[in-house]
């Protein structure tokens, strides 16, 4: 039986109000680029004509603006997980407009398959090349879409041919047993492949294919600029002296990095560190910097989830996967995230703030308690059982009116008991075997910016009985009080 080609419009078809839709990708790459628009245009003719229309949308991680961005303007979704980054999708979100389910990253897989979320009635999964047969060659990221491919009732394809067949044995695609079945997952370093180089599918599932020809929506990272630079070199000289003490094994250890500008400066930083030999990464984002430091050498091997580069970087990658089938491998993200393969092989995690407080907990999702900003990730996948977790975080932000170091996150993702070291601008707070008050100095000495540091040391002296955590409650959140009635923390009175 041959699969059909079908519009994007006859493959909205299939999806129906109230349905759950599961998609391929991992961030904005690897993710479908035309159902997403016909879907909107199927929710606004519907709410045209005063009826009800939005679906549960279940990914990797983000998504584009061809998913997240079009859904969320056409008020189409009803439920959104694991995680996202559009600006429309964040304002929906806010305004509970779409009831939004943050999850750790590893583990909404394993849940869908729990039946936690419910049914999933489509996947819809982009595609390098295909056959009658079911078995898929997935395009620049797995994230959840082996699971939501098992469970649908029926599967749609989008054949992206800006995408080269010869992707094929990029991808290692494995599933766990659920309990009482599972099995360690036999993986004991980056290179390991354990699983199938495609996905392969119950044919009679595939409804259809939209034949596409799409870059995957990735914006160029911004330039290295002098805070970010400095973020890097502080990182790297701090793993470098734990090798040198002998706290790090001279090997060293496998990476795993967050996504974004600071994470491309962290490993440019790691990278050009004399000091640090050439190393794996473990991760779940294959970014712009790993790129270029595994075609330099500095990387030996990558293993990630997503290939979330720029056009330019990833035209590096199409245009030598001879290359580089040698030295990445994309996997399910409950593979990449997987605690216990992070505790295994002995991962350095090194992830992004919004803001820390004096005592180490961190806060990596939400502004002032109640806006979000993106979600919680992988980062407590990783930061909870690494061999050294560390944040990373600009002293201030808003031109220096805002303080990244605070008394008390306004909301708690990564518990003091999870973060191991905090990295600014500035220097370094080691938080290793300290007390919470070891913490605090640490903290405001090391790493919070000069115009906040007795303002952090004056909110302890509030206190006037000694206690394990000097927390002052009715003034734990003054300086975020402040930024909101003035507009610049720097104000703050106690």
């Amino acid at each position: 039986m041959s699969i059909p080609v079908i519009t994007a419009d006859e493959a909205a078809s299939y999806i129906k109000n109230g349905y759950s839709i599961g998609v391929s990708g991992f961030t904005a790459v690897g993710c479908p680029k035309a159902i997403g628009t016909a879907i909107a245009k199927k929710a606004e003719a519907e709410h045209a004509a005063g009826r009800e229309f939005k679906i549960n949308l279940f990914t990797g991680a983000s998504t584009g603006e061809s998913l997240d961005g079009v859904l969320s303007r056409a008020d189409a979704i009803n439920l959104r997980s694991p995680y996202q980054t559009n600006k429309d999708s964040r304002a929906a979100i806010n305004e509970q407009r779409v009831r939004y389910c943050d999850y750790h990253l590893s583990q909404l897989s394993q849940d869908v398959r729990y039946g936690y979320f419910g049914k999933i009635n489509v996947a819809v999964i982009e595609v390098c090349d295909y056959d009658e047969q079911g078995n898929l060659v997935l395009t620049t990221a797995v994230g959840n879409v082996p699971t939501y491919a098992q469970l649908a009732d029926i599967i749609i394809l989008e054949h992206n041919a800006n995408r080269p067949k010869e992707m094929r044995g990029m991808h290692d695609i494995y599933i766990p047993l659920d309990p009482p079945y599972r099995k360690e997952i036999p993986l004991y370093k980056p290179s390991d492949r354990i699983g199938d180089p495609i996905l392969k599918v119950d044919p009679k599932k595939i409804v259809g294919v939209i034949e596409t020809f799409f870059d995957d929506e990735i914006k160029a990272f911004t330039e290295l600029d002098e805070t970010t630079t400095k973020i890097g070199e502080n990182v790297a000289n701090f793993l470098a002296n734990e090798i040198k003490v002998g706290r790090i094994p001279k090997t060293f250890l496998p990476i795993q990095s967050g996504v974004g500008n600071i994470a491309n400066a962290v490993l440019h930083g790691i990278g050009a560190s004399e000091d640090i030999p050439a190393f794996e990464m473990y991760t779940e984002v294959i970014q712009d910097s790993v790129i270029d430091l595994v075609k330099d050498g500095n990387i030996k091997f990558a293993s990630g989830s997503s290939l979330t580069c720029s056009k330019t970087a990833m035209d590096k990658v199409m245009n030598d996967l001879d290359f580089f089938h040698k030295h990445l491998v994309l996997r399910p993200q409950e593979i990449s995230n997987h605690p216990e393969i992070v505790r295994r092989i002995g991962l350095i995690a090194i992830n992004t703030a919004i803001e820390c407080d004096i005592f180490g907990n961190m806060n990596s999702s939400h502004f002032y308690g109640t806006k979000m900003m993106n979600g919680i990730g992988g980062s407590g996948d990783f930061l909870r059982n690494a061999y050294l977790s560390i944040c990373t975080t600009p002293s201030t932000a808003k031109g220096g009116m805002v303080s990244s170091i605070v008394p008390m996150v306004t909301h708690q993702d990564h518990s003091e008991h999870s973060l191991k070291v905090i990295v600014s601008e500035y220097g370094v707070a080691d938080l290793r075997a300290k007390s919470p008050m070891d913490k605090a100095k640490e903290i405001i000495e090391k790493v919070a910016h000069p115009d906040y540091r007795e303002l952090l040391w004056d909110y302890l002296k509030l206190s006037t009985k000694p206690s394990h955590t000097m927390q002052k409650l009715d003034k734990a959140f003054a300086m975020h009080l402040e930024f909101l009635n003035s507009g610049d923390m720097r104000n703050t009175k106690w």
